[in-house]
């Protein structure tokens, strides 16, 4: 009977530990991704009701920090340095926060996200950018807060807020026509030293075709400054693939000599290992 009650309790408890009682939220998740221009902009927040409560100016206080939604932080993450107000908001993930006023709203982007609603002790030297904009009365009430992304342009975007009878909207700008002419002329300079490496390195792997690979290598070593010990390190296994076990030796050489001066352990033990492997007759 002991033996009964106990594998009972047994099968209680992993089922008390396995079993997750799933309630909705009172401030559901929600997340906001838009591309604006080249850039992508996320927003991760929660969204607390107003559930007939009177919203700014006492749920929310004015004049004092405000986490900009419910529970962990309100999060923005840019995928590109953007302008805000004239001034460079480095690419990376912020927390929002805001200080509601009556006219106005300040808008701070904080680089500290961890913290659960508002930072135990606000640092100044936390704050990545401060501004402020001018509040607007909403006709109707938003029930939920909201945040958006619109008046989407190829150059710019808003971040807007809503919530009760209240609505903010900023304005930021990003790099897409730097962005673009960067890919342009990266595109029609042609490809690189390491695309052409990447690409005999393929041809080599997969051993489809060793002669166009070597000509790719070789491409990738004209191109570079340096001759990368790994490119030499290519072209010899590929010169030994191909029966030119002499033509390997030296190029292993080479690659050897790059690889013991950068003090590349690994590259030095495989090309001497090469070399005498290519060595015996």
């Amino acid at each position: 009977m002991k033996k009964i009650i106990f594998a009972l309790a047994v099968l209680i408890s992993q089922f008390v530990a396995q079993a997750q009682i799933k309630t909705p939220q009172a401030s559901p998740r929600a997340v906001l991704t838009q591309m604006v221009g080249l850039t992508e902009v996320e927003v991760n927040y929660s969204r607390p009701g107003a559930k007939g409560r009177p919203v700014f100016g006492n749920l929310v206080p004015f004049g004092k920090l405000w986490r900009t939604g419910a529970n962990e932080n309100t999060t923005i993450s840019f995928s590109d340095d953007v302008i805000i107000d004239g001034k460079v908001l480095k690419k990376g993930k912020y927390a929002l926060y805001t200080v509601p006023r009556i006219e106005s709203w300040d808008i701070i982007f904080y680089t500290t996200t961890d913290n659960w609603g508002l930072p135990q002790e606000f640092n100044e030297v936390n704050v990545a950018l401060r501004t402020t904009v001018k509040e607007e009365a909403l006709s109707k009430p938003v029930e939920s807060l909201t945040i958006n992304i619109a008046g989407l342009d190829t150059n710019f975007a808003f971040l807007e807020i809503f919530w009760e009878n209240s609505f903010v909207a900023l304005k930021f700008e990003v790099p897409t026509q730097k962005t673009a002419m960067a890919s342009i002329d990266k595109v029609l300079a042609g490809p690189t030293a390491n695309d052409y490496y990447s690409a005999a390195n393929f041809l080599y792997q997969s051993n489809t075709d060793l002669a166009k690979s070597l000509v790719f290598v070789n491409k990738s070593l004209e191109l570079s400054k340096d001759k990368p010990f790994w490119f030499l390190r290519l072209k010899s296994l590929i010169q030994a693939k191909q029966g030119d076990k002499s033509g390997a030796i030296e190029t292993a050489k080479l690659s050897l000599e790059a690889a013991e001066e950068a003090k590349n352990q690994d590259y030095v033990k495989m090309n001497k290992d090469s070399i005498a492997e290519w060595s015996k007759k």
